[in-house]
């Protein structure tokens, strides 16, 4: 079991997703101090120092402080949205190689010479 789990925690697709992890998780952090500290701001200042998350409405002595969720509703789709760009850009840096004609055409030369060594060696039993 012991050899199993080693196996499994240290094939390279967990180390991946594990990083993965550990770098989106800071770069969420990132982004919402980007939205904390520049941009809500910026919108407080442009709305007359109106602060979303402060918002909240009192029914029968219960506060619902319905800010905060509009708040973090404004966060997931900035950080959504950075992800996403961010994504992007590394999409374009990365090059896909995809086989040239000449490459292809002698894959298919070596597949068709597998096939016709196939078939002699059918024939000759």
């Amino acid at each position: 079991m012991w050899k199993d789990f080693k196996e499994f925690a240290f094939k390279g697709n967990v180390i991946d997703l594990a990083v993965a992890v550990v770098i989106g998780a800071a770069f969420g952090k990132i982004v919402s101090s980007l939205v904390e500290h520049i941009i809500m701001p910026g919108v407080g200042m442009i709305t007359g120092k109106v602060d979303i998350s402060e918002l909240a409405v009192t029914v029968n002595k219960v506060v619902f402080p319905y800010g905060m969720f509009l708040q973090s509703i404004l966060d997931f789709i900035i950080i959504a949205f950075s992800i996403f760009i961010f994504v992007r850009i590394l999409m374009k840096f990365k090059r896909k190689e995809e086989p040239t004609k000449e490459e292809t055409a002698a894959i298919d030369a070596k597949e068709e010479l597998l096939k016709e060594i196939r078939d002699l060696l059918k024939e000759g039993k």
